[in-house]
């Protein structure tokens, strides 16, 4: 069997300003997300709405799992819904994600046929700043 290169097409970078963590329980933290601004050759948007957040499942072995929500409005108005899970490994505080979107604008109906691959770092100011590929 050949074995298959992945490749990776640059998609965005998106930075996600977070509310102070709901701890909910000691294995269940709810990160509101208050903005988020993606920039890329493709797609640029914003946020829309305040429905974003990241439901997170914390494991004591130093990881959580992801559960990602939110809206973007691009800059000529269409209407993505992304949804993604992934990790968060504690010791690094990188973020490693799987985003998957949803429209009915047909000019980004190429979104919905793509597998994107995340990885996020959480910045000084307090943003956490992805770098998002399309993976091929």
């Amino acid at each position: 069997m050949r074995a298959m290169s992945l490749e990776l097409i640059p998609l965005c970078t998106a930075t996600v300003t977070l509310a102070p963590t709901i701890n909910v329980a000691p294995d269940f933290v709810i990160g509101e997300v208050t903005g988020m601004a993606v920039d890329g050759e493709r797609i640029q948007a914003t946020m829309k709405g305040a429905a974003a957040a990241d439901w997170l499942t914390v494991s004591p072995a130093g990881y959580g799992t992801l559960d990602v929500r939110v809206t973007w409005e691009t800059h000529d108005g269409a209407i993505i819904h992304a949804t993604y899970s992934g990790r968060l490994q504690f010791d690094t505080m990188t973020v490693y994600a799987t985003p998957l979107f949803r429209t009915g604008d047909e000019r980004y109906q190429w979104l919905t046929r793509i597998q994107a691959v995340a990885k996020g770092a959480f910045q000084p100011d307090g943003t956490l700043v992805y770098e998002m590929y399309e993976l091929r």
